[in-house]
């Protein structure tokens, strides 16, 4: 899967981002775009790509034009991260979960986002090496159970 991404409404570090699972495992690489690649990827103005020397840009673009790729929604939502070093452990909260139905314009401040129907606020709970204790014992909440839940998907009911 290949998204642009910035958090918080903070266009001063965008990516383009490429997520892959391999044995179960999840991988992600991910290269800068200025704003102004980034508007251009929405206008479907690709060709400041063609010269572009970065292998995921280059893939990128290939797809892009091999197989038609659009943008095709929104997701925004707000996130609050915590890093613990040992493990290298990422835990974040994402909340707000909001679409842009048919729209793709996402640097448009003015750009009108719904709420995304029956989105919850998830923890979500990433490591490298291992899972230290402390974390693992912190993040059991009673009643709570871990699952699957896609942003993407929960953005992609309307359309």
């Amino acid at each position: 899967m290949k998204r642009i991404r910035y958090y918080n409404g903070d266009t001063s570090l965008i990516h383009l981002e490429k997520k892959s699972k391999l044995a179960g495992l999840g991988t992600k690489q991910n290269v800068p775009l200025s704003v102004c690649e980034a508007q251009a990827i929405v206008e479907g103005d690709y060709t400041w790509m063609r010269q572009n020397p970065d292998p995921l840009i280059t893939e990128f673009y290939s797809k892009l034009l091999s197989q038609q790729l659009k943008p095709k929604t929104i997701v925004d939502y707000t996130r609050k991260p915590y890093l613990f070093p040992a493990g290298n452990v990422r835990v974040t909260i994402d909340y707000d979960i909001r679409t842009g139905l048919w729209h793709t314009d996402f640097l448009n401040p003015n750009c009108i986002t719904v709420p995304a129907r029956d989105a919850p606020i998830l923890l979500e709970v990433k490591w490298d090496a291992y899972l230290p204790d402390i974390i693992r014992n912190l993040v059991q909440l009673n009643g709570r159970s871990s699952c699957a839940f896609s942003k993407y998907a929960a953005c992609r009911v309307y359309g």
